[in-house]
């Protein structure tokens, strides 16, 4: 009877400090690991909640990039950190839903490692050319593919990114084909577009906003299902006949699994509150974002059609992290 009291006693003890850990957190630092260099859309995202994060729990909310492998070895970072509450992910679809189908081996299963709280926003990629490009329209680029295979390139920020998949799944389904100039980064991909080294890229709308509004790149066509609110006059794709060629980037945040509920429940609440203030609100779709702020099940389900989607693509495709 005593060993069977003196266990209840430990077992309570254990459930009131996990209880008060709970309660306390953040009690200390908390790390946002983005899986990317700085200067990109997760790590602009990142830093953006980040200071808010830190003005509503009066705690200090630090990014870390940590870039490599599209995006793997951050992730992998995070599904290794302890699940209570020091460490999340904020990145974009690729670690999540590509990359698995994309390369050999992950060190990670992005559907079980992980505790999904909520993708925070996402932007359709833009069809953009140099403003000295004599393509004035979508046409013009699909009369020009049709005539001239694999002439023209097509810059990404990287293999199996979505501005490199974009690409791919638009020759997919006009059944054309360019040829593929992936860079290290959205940066590079972006100053040899406006330097004319290359002829066209699927660039991420916020990536890319500043330079068509001063006129050095021109923007044919947008890959979300309605046109954009910074750009009205732009046709989606899928207006100028190119259909099945949809495309949303995202950014989320994720935890390491086996996040206690309590803080998992916190953090979710404060990330939809974050995304729902009128300023961040405001920052974030005169960018060309789209608030998202879902729920950790309608993540989940979004992570399981998106990565289905990509898979079918990268087979169809036979595209290779290399």
């Amino acid at each position: 009877m005593k060993i069977a009291k003196k266990l209840l006693a430990a077992c309570a003890l254990t459930l009131l400090a996990a209880a008060a850990q709970a309660q306390a957190w953040p009690a200390k630092p908390v790390t946002l690991l983005v899986p990317f260099p700085p200067g990109g859309a997760s790590d602009m995202v990142a830093r953006t909640i980040g200071t808010k994060l830190q003005e509503r729990f009066n705690q200090t909310f630090m990014v870390d990039n940590r870039a490599g492998a599209t995006g793997t070895i951050g992730a992998a970072q995070v599904k290794r950190a302890a699940p209570d509450g020091q460490t999340f992910l904020v990145t974009s679809l690729g670690p999540l839903v590509i990359a698995p189908h994309l390369m050999k081996s992950v060190p990670y299963d992005a559907t079980k490692d992980f505790d999904h709280l909520s993708v925070l926003v996402q932007a359709p990629n833009v069809l953009v050319v140099p403003a000295s490009s004599p393509h004035k329209s979508l046409a013009d680029v699909l009369s020009f593919l049709k005539a001239n295979p694999d002439k023209m390139t097509f810059a990404s920020s990287g293999n199996g990114s979505s501005d490199h998949l974009t690409a791919e799944l638009f020759w997919l389904q006009t059944g054309t084909s360019g040829t593929h100039v992936p860079y290290k980064g959205g940066g590079p991909a972006i100053s040899d577009l406006l330097g004319g080294q290359v002829d066209a890229g699927f660039m991420n709308i916020n990536s890319v906003l500043s330079h068509i509004n001063a006129g050095k790149l021109k923007v044919l066509a947008i890959t979300g299902e309605k046109r954009s609110p910074v750009l009205p006059n732009v046709p989606t794709l899928a207006e100028s006949g190119v259909k099945g060629a949809d495309v949303q980037s995202w950014q989320a945040v994720s935890a390491p699994k086996g996040l206690p509920a309590d803080i998992r429940a916190k953090m979710h609440e404060a990330l939809v509150a974050v995304m729902n203030d009128p300023k961040i609100r405001q920052q974030f779709t005169a960018l060309g974002f789209e608030i998202v702020a879902n729920t950790p099940e309608q993540f989940a389900a979004y992570q399981q059609r998106e990565s289905a989607r990509w898979k079918q693509l990268i087979e169809t495709r036979k595209i290779t992290a290399d």
